[in-house]
């Protein structure tokens, strides 16, 4: 109970996330930080091409686009609730002295979502996003975890969990994808070029957790 209300908090904490013009804490898309992807841009359209993803997909995430911005904050709620009622993914914001959940941690956490969201809606798959997605890899693998925040937690995510948020953070985005008015057809669209950009997404951060040459 403590746990999800503390979360219940922390999800309501950052109100006018949308309007923000800071840069998140340890928000480095784009920047010399950043480390060049071991995958090719060839290689991510052979992925993508696999997932069945291709330009229709790109023009529902970028009409998703305007529909999400200013409901970053609830979608943000949402999610955050669902990790609330969820121990085995509290666990991994935790202090690992205490097994307490982390408050700085996960309000840091959630401000790089937020961005996050209008990013995976941009559907700009350059370079530049190829590379931070392995950055995200990375900070959910033991190369990086805790590093970018600088907090006592648990040193890894397992993998199993990240492909397996596909579904609660795509089911509960389709009601925000409805809420302008958009038809049934094109909120359709929408949510299954999320549920493809998103799984994408989680195979990618995989890559650093598969022993060379097998990802």
């Amino acid at each position: 109970m403590k746990i999800v209300l503390l979360l219940t908090v922390l999800a309501f904490a950052s109100v006018g996330f949308a309007q923000q013009t800071k840069v998140p804490a340890g928000y480095t898309y784009g920047t010399s930080q950043i480390k060049k992807s071991p995958v090719s841009l060839e290689e991510l359209k052979l992925l993508q091409q696999s997932l069945l993803f291709g330009e229709e997909d790109i023009k529902y995430l970028r009409m998703s686009h305007n529909i999400l911005k200013d409901q970053t904050n609830d979608i943000l709620d949402v999610w955050y609730g669902f990790v609330a009622s969820t121990p085995q993914l509290v666990y991994f914001f935790g202090n690992k002295t205490t097994g307490k959940p982390d408050g700085e941690y996960l309000a840091k956490v959630r401000e790089r979502f937020g961005m996050w969201i209008l990013q995976t809606a941009e559907a700009n798959y350059d370079q530049k996003w190829l590379d931070y997605q392995h950055e995200i890899g990375l900070r959910h693998h033991s190369a990086k975890k805790n590093k970018t925040d600088n907090v006592n937690s648990v040193p890894i995510i397992n993998y199993r969990y990240i492909p397996a948020l596909t579904i609660p953070v795509t089911t509960t985005l389709k009601p925000f994808l409805a809420k302008k008015g958009n038809s049934a057809e094109e909120v359709e669209k929408m949510h299954a070029a999320w549920v493809k950009s998103v799984l994408l997404q989680s195979i990618l951060w995989g890559q650093p957790y598969i022993n060379k040459g097998e990802f």
